[in-house]
Order: C-alpha cells, then sequence, then structure tokens
C-alpha cells in the first residue's frame, strides 16, 4: 500500500523538476540572449526571432503550470485526502508546488509582451 502511495508523487515531482528546469534553462538562454544583444547593440525586434521567443515561452510556462497543477492535486490528495502527511513530506511537496506556481506567474508576462509584440508587427 505504501508504494501505491508513493508512485502517483513521484512521477508528478519529477515532471515538476523537469518542467521547471527547462523553465530554468530557457530563461537563462534568453538572458544571455539579451545580454549578448545589448552588447553588441542589436534589437531583437526580427519578426523570426520575436516568434522563436514567443513559442518557447509558451511552451515553458505551460509546461511549467501542468505540472505545479498536477503536484498541487497531487499534494491535496495526500496531505487532506488521505492524511498521509507524516510519511511522505508533504511540507516539501507543497513548498516545491508553491515556487513552480510563482514561477509560473512570473514567466507569464513574457510571453504575453512577446505574443503581443509580435501581432503588432
Amino acid at each position: 500500500m505504501k508504494l501505491m502511495l508513493m508512485l502517483p508523487e513521484l512521477y508528478c515531482i519529477s515532471y515538476l523538476v523537469a518542467a521547471v528546469s527547462l523553465q530554468c534553462l530557457w530563461s537563462m538562454l534568453m538572458a544571455l540572449v539579451d545580454i549578448y544583444a545589448l552588447l553588441v547593440k542589436r534589437s531583437l525586434h526580427n519578426c523570426r526571432v520575436v516568434s522563436l521567443f514567443t513559442i518557447g515561452d509558451g511552451i515553458a510556462s505551460t509546461l511549467t503550470f501542468a505540472a505545479a497543477s498536477a503536484s498541487a492535486g497531487i499534494t491535496v490528495l495526500i496531505g487532506n485526502d488521505l492524511n498521509k502527511c507524516a510519511m511522505n513530506h508533504c511540507a516539501r511537496f507543497e513548498s516545491a508546488t508553491a515556487m513552480a506556481f510563482i514561477s509560473w506567474f512570473v514567466a507569464s508576462p513574457s510571453f504575453l509582451f512577446n505574443f503581443w509584440s509580435l501581432a503588432s508587427q
């Protein structure tokens, strides 16, 4: 029975870690591109570049939101419905899920502004 309780949370937490790692890598890549553009004094308002940024931001933020939602569902199931928080590290899962939602909330405006910039060209 304990193994059956651990399987769903491991899959969701693994997905959360993978999605947030992808979000971090994408954000670092975008920061490096922005720093390079500032150093060479070049504008990034090319239609292809903006569409690439928009698609990348959309995929990364969607994956982060989906992973945070799945982890939140499993955390609520284990904590509230099954009352098995003592043996399943619920506090760690809840804090990781909350940080993933914060990460999604911070990354979403980048997608919206890039989409707006793409639509206005």
